[in-house]
């Protein structure tokens, strides 16, 4: 991707990388790394790891092993802080985010990392969305940042299954710090949540799919961070349909609930034109109180329950729980919960463009550096992208990536 820069985006990444992320790498040799391997993220070649990084940064054989020795400890052992230099990124891209919408909105999702061996750090079998079945992968969970417009991820968390932090050998290995337990990604999320809070990154909203909107835990979690939220949940989850005066009806499954409201219920709602046309379904909005456990309906928050009717399904299908204010139009909330399957489109640049899932290496430490490399680059892609195109532009290309996604 460097190679499409001109001699004034050179510049600005050459300042970006000095300045910007060069400030929290304290030597000069840090530095110098960091920016050789941002190169090779950002140039051509398939693989973006190590060796054929070095490899396409010099001819000379020994010059390509001493890049590489260097690259490989500045990655695997390297004493710079991650969460110093993605905050440096996504303050950078998120100011030029808002200087043309002012909302944003927070994106949790995770993506699979497919592997072969069992020697890479979190790796076993296990679910993962990108494949759509049980394979061997390493799981990231991510953070996004979204405007209408524009998408950047700005923080992920490898998950640990309990195979990996219960065996001391296995942590040793490959780095994991010894105080690491397991987390739930739930609690890799709210762990990315809350950093972002501190580091000051612009955002009131946070989507999420039903892995996290299942979690009631999660969910007064992002309140008591003072967020909003509109998070997808299964179709098994249990509300306290609420009367027009807010008192709780009757306790009801939401999809129960959707098929005894029938279609009739259900209005058309059109959240985007995209290339194809608009970009429009059946949606339902009921007050409603979560269940959970024995608690009663009075202690739990009043939300927005949105149910999803698609076109030739027998039922609904799509459910959220949402905390966005009454005030909002049904088509803003739709319009935001939408949003999320964004993340999807940024996986897949990401990964085919910048090697988000090429890391060959087998430290905690290591994935974790390699990550803050492709997410810099990303941001830095990003913020480009808004210099270059105008509003318009860009959400012509964003309508056809919800096109695909939505």
């Amino acid at each position: 991707m460097a190679h499409d820069l001109d001699a004034p985006a050179k510049l600005r990444l050459q300042q970006f990388l000095e300045t910007t992320i060069g400030g929290y790498l304290r030597r000069p040799e840090q530095r110098e790394s960091f920016a050789t391997y941002a190169f090779g993220i950002l140039g051509e070649g398939s693989r973006k790891s190590v060796e054929p990084i070095a490899v396409r940064a010099f001819s000379d054989p020994r010059e390509v092993q001493r890049c590489h020795d260097r690259l490989l400890h500045f990655m695997r052992e390297g004493p710079w802080s991650d969460q110093e230099v993605r905050r440096a990124a996504a303050l950078y891209a998120t100011k030029a985010m808002q200087e043309q919408d002012s909302l944003m909105v927070w994106i949790i999702d995770d993506t699979g990392f497919l592997k072969q061996g069992t020697h890479s750090v979190g790796v076993q079998r296990q679910y993962t969305g990108s494949a759509g079945k049980i394979t061997n992968c390493q799981i990231g969970v991510s953070l996004s940042v979204a405007s209408r417009t524009e998408h950047v991820p700005i923080d992920f968390e490898l998950y640990l299954p309990r195979t990996w932090v219960d065996d001391e050998k296995r942590k040793r290995q490959a780095r994991i710090p010894a105080e690491r337990g397991f987390k739930t990604k739930p609690e890799l999320a709210l762990d990315m949540v809350a950093r972002a809070k501190e580091d000051g990154i612009p955002g009131s909203i946070v989507l999420a799919d039903a892995a996290y909107g299942d979690s009631s835990a999660f969910r007064e979690a992002l309140r008591g961070h003072g967020l909003d939220f509109a998070l997808a949940v299964r179709a098994a989850t249990r509300v306290w349909l609420l009367d027009a005066e807010g008192n709780a009806e009757r306790n009801v499954g939401i999809e129960e609930l959707g098929v005894e409201l029938g279609t009739r219920t259900f209005r058309r709602i059109t959240w985007r034109t995209g290339t194809k046309g608009k970009l429009s379904s059946r949606f339902c909005f009921r007050r409603v109180k979560p269940v959970h456990g024995d608690a009663e309906p009075e202690d739990k928050e009043p939300l927005w329950l949105v149910m999803e009717w698609l076109d030739g399904e027998a039922k609904p299908t799509k459910f959220a729980l949402t905390t966005l204010p009454r005030r909002m139009s049904k088509k803003q909330i739709i319009r935001i919960i939408k949003e999320r399957w964004r993340t999807e489109k940024a996986y897949e640049e990401l990964k085919e463009e910048l090697g988000l899932d090429h890391f060959e290496g087998r430290s905690f430490t290591g994935w974790h550096h390699h990550i803050s490399v492709v997410l810099c680059c990303y941001a830095f892609i990003v913020t480009e992208r808004m210099r270059h195109f105008p509003p318009s532009d860009r959400g012509q290309a964003q309508a056809h990536a919800n096109d695909n996604a939505a």
